[in-house]
């Protein structure tokens, strides 16, 4: 099977077997896969997510060679959709809250922070605001641990960054990359 379009999936390890390039968003992959076992990006940068639809456990993927799942620190082979990010240059900022619907106490962020305890004390995030640019938060410090994408836009609760908890460790601003 061959289509035309970046990143390309793999249904086995290392490149092995059929595979399928998306050069946009991808909202349903199981129709052009059964599973992706690895995945070769050419150009730009992309969220790779378990369930269709842009749901489930996010991975963020550069230009790179990821020849199985681990290597973009996967649990499973199962990519069910993809998103490809902007590129983005210009100022970056973020408001996090520390109670739903923006309450409570507020941070702002422009720099990365690769341990958010050191700066907030509430010791969850439970809001956000993404005002200029696009963020990844980590659930633990050190930009380790679940990853969620956090694009231009406003955040109520956490369950829309797909979050099933409001721990945030550690948030970098994302650039994607230039073509």
């Amino acid at each position: 099977m061959r289509k035309t379009n970046y990143p390309t999936k793999h249904n086995y390890k290392n490149f092995q077997g059929d595979y399928y390039e998306c050069s946009s968003d991808c909202p349903e992959l199981s129709s052009h896969l059964s599973r992706c076992s690895s995945v070769r990006v050419k150009n730009g940068a992309w969220v790779l997510f378990e369930r269709p639809n842009y749901l489930g456990r996010q991975y963020v993927l550069t230009r790179g060679e990821y020849p199985d799942y681990h290597h973009w620190k996967g649990n499973t082979p199962s990519v069910r959709s993809c998103h490809i990010i902007p590129y983005f240059s210009g100022t970056f900022r973020i408001r996090i809250f520390e109670k739903p619907d923006f309450s409570g106490q507020m941070l702002e962020c422009i720099q990365d922070i690769n341990q958010l305890s050191d700066v907030w004390s509430p010791g969850g995030v439970h809001s956000a605001q993404v005002q200029d640019g696009a963020w990844i938060f980590y659930e633990l410090p050190d930009y380790n641990g679940q990853q969620y994408l956090l694009e231009r836009g406003q955040y109520r609760r956490f369950g829309e960054w797909a979050a099933m908890e409001p721990t945030v460790g550690s948030l970098r601003k994302f650039q994607g990359l230039l073509k």
